[in-house]
């Protein structure tokens, strides 16, 4: 029973993420918000919907390492298993120029977040320096995409393009957008259920589940997001999603979270998952620079780490 509430909880997440993302941009249309905006703060707020809504509800449950380990999981799942699945597929070629902001933005959200995390628990005043982080950085980002024309405002562009069949009357748009906020709410509390039931049954700590299952299950508009973007030979979007979604969980949700619900950090957490989510986001960044793609070897390196990562999750690090 636990795991199908784990199932029904992620296809709930799945489509109020769809659900919210599409009105949103129908709104968005219809207000006359640009192209670049929508992509910038739309697309990569509503695929870190689930993460959000989860995090959030999981702090305020009283269930810290769920919410800390949804957004750090999170992390590394979506550049060690998306990515990875994504190059295996069809290898990534990216302009540095489109992505480099994102990607040194990446990696300093999760240098900043090792230096937080070093007191073993994050507070409001924590919580302030992340959400200040955050819009410093939306705001720096609109600011050089706007009036400078960089290519990362096209990439931004083309994350909100890959979204059809959008609702096209005002009506349509309201009530996309308010199921997919129900669905969210409803699948976090189902799939929070069945994620402490198996933590329960299997004797494993609420981190590992969290870092694992439930971050893998909030990933999957992600997942999907990049995918198609791949097979349509969209590899800057496909790079460009899993960045943005990652800066995101770090600085936004993060930060909300704590706001919320002053976090401690696990133990685990600490001495080995920050570390691996730090490694991976460096990781990335050195395949992209050397030879401005994302190759299948490469991805079949991102894919490997990831399965020794829950290897060592589930054995080494099950505590």
């Amino acid at each position: 029973m636990n795991y199908l509430l784990l199932l029904i909880g992620v296809i709930l997440l799945t489509a109020g993420g769809e659900a919210l993302i599409r009105g949103s941009l129908a709104a968005a249309s219809r207000l006359g918000i640009s192209p670049l905006l929508s992509g910038l703060v739309i697309v990569g707020f509503g695929t870190s919907a689930p993460e959000l809504v989860v995090s959030v509800d999981a702090a305020m449950s009283q269930r810290p390492d769920i919410a800390m380990g949804n957004i750090v999981g999170s992390n590394i799942g979506n550049i060690l298993l998306i990515l990875g699945v994504c190059a295996l597929i069809r290898p990534l070629s990216v302009k540095p120029t489109a992505l480099r902001r994102d990607a040194v933005t990446g990696l300093a959200a999760s240098l900043l977040f090792l230096v937080l995390a070093a007191g073993s628990a994050l507070g409001r005043g924590d919580s302030a320096v992340l959400l200040t982080a955050f819009v410093a950085y939306l705001g720096w980002a609109y600011w050089s995409e706007r009036f400078h024309a960089t290519a990362s405002a096209e990439v931004h562009k083309a994350e909100a393009e890959e979204f059809s069949a959008m609702p096209q009357s005002v009506v349509w748009t309201v009530a996309s957008v308010a199921i997919g906020l129900i669905l969210l709410i409803i699948g976090s509390r189902v799939l929070l259920g069945g994620a402490v039931g198996i933590a329960q049954d299997l004797g494993l700590s609420e981190a590992v589940i969290g870092l694992i299952l439930v971050a893998v299950g909030t990933s999957l508009p992600e997942f999907s997001i990049s995918v198609i973007a791949t097979l349509r030979q969209h590899a800057d979007v496909a790079v460009g999603n899993v960045l943005g979604s990652n800066i995101f969980n770090l600085l936004a949700i993060l930060g909300i979270s704590a706001l919320l619900q002053p976090l401690p950090v696990h133990e685990r957490i600490l001495n080995f998952d920050q570390w691996v989510m730090l490694g991976s986001s460096f990781l990335l960044l050195v395949f992209l620079y050397t030879g401005n793609r994302l190759n299948r070897w490469e991805g079949g390196v991102l894919v490997t780490g990831y399965l020794a990562y829950c290897g060592l999750s589930f054995s080494v690090f099950s505590g």
